[in-house]
C-alpha cells in the first residue's frame, strides 16, 4: 500500500513529458491516481482505527488484571487480621495469576501501541503526501490545459495563414476586381451612348438652322 504511494509520486514527479505524450489524458490519469491514493488512505485510516481500539481493549483489560492484583492483596491483609490463612492463601494465589496475567496484557499493550503509533505516522505521511500531490495535481492540470489550448490555437493560426486560405482570399479578390471592371466598362459604354446621341442631335439642329439660313436668303431676308 505504501509502495504504491512512491509508485505514483515516482510516475508523476519524471514521467509527465512522457505521459504527456502519450494517447492517455493526462488530466483524467491523474485523477485517478489522486482516486486511488484516497481510497489507499481510507483503508489505513480503518486499519489505524481497528489498531487503535484492539490497543485500548489491551490497555484496560491490563488495567483490570492490575486492580485485581490491588484488590486480591488488600482481601488477603483482611484473612490475615481475620485469622484465615487458607482464605488468604487462596487469595494471594489468584492474586499472582492476575498479576501475571497484568504482565502479559501490558506488554501486548505496548506492542500494540508501538504498532498504532506508527500505523498513525505513516498515515501523516500518507496524507502529507497526498496533500502535496493534490497541489502538484492541480499545476500539472493547469498546464496540461494551457498546453491544449496553445496547441488548439496554432492549429488554428496555421489553418487561416494556409495554402487553402489564400487560395480562397486570391479567388475572391479577383472576383471584386472583375466586378469593378465590369462596372467601369459600363460606364464607359454608356458614356459613350450619350455622347452619340449628342453628336446626332447637334446634327439635326445643324440641319435646321442651314435650312433657316436659305429660306431667309430667299426672302431677302
Amino acid at each position: 500500500m505504501f509502495q504504491f504511494f512512491k509508485r505514483v509520486k515516482t510516475v508523476v514527479s519524471s514521467e509527465l513529458n512522457s505521459m504527456l505524450d502519450k494517447a492517455e489524458d493526462p488530466v483524467k490519469l491523474l485523477d485517478q491516481y489522486m482516486r486511488d491514493m484516497a481510497e489507499d488512505i481510507r483503508e489505513v485510516e480503518a486499519a489505524v482505527a481497528k489498531q487503535i481500539a484492539n490497543e485500548k481493549m489491551l490497555k484496560r483489560k491490563a488495567n483490570d488484571a492490575l486492580a485485581m492484583v490491588q484488590k486480591r492483596q488488600e482481601q488477603a491483609e483482611k484473612a490475615v487480621e481475620a485469622g484465615n490463612d487458607d482464605l488468604a492463601r487462596r487469595a494471594l494465589q489468584d492474586k499472582k495469576d492476575h498479576d501475571t496475567t497484568a504482565i502479559a496484557l501490558n506488554e501486548s499493550w505496548e506492542r500494540a501501541k508501538a504498532d498504532a503509533d506508527m500505523l498513525r505516522e505513516k498515515l501523516d505521511e500518507m496524507k502529507k503526501e497526498y496533500q502535496e500531490m493534490s497541489l502538484k495535481k492541480d499545476s500539472l492540470k493547469a498546464r496540461a490545459e494551457s498546453a491544449k489550448t496553445r496547441t488548439k490555437i496554432n492549429r488554428t493560426m496555421s489553418s487561416i495563414g494556409g495554402d487553402e486560405s489564400k487560395r480562397g482570399f486570391e479567388r475572391m479578390e479577383e472576383k471584386v476586381l472583375r466586378y469593378e471592371a465590369e462596372a467601369e466598362t459600363s460606364e464607359d459604354l454608356s458614356q459613350a451612348s450619350r455622347t452619340l446621341d449628342d453628336e446626332f442631335e447637334a446634327l439635326e439642329k445643324n440641319d435646321v438652322d442651314d435650312e433657316l439660313a436659305a429660306l431667309k436668303a430667299k426672302l431677302g431676308k
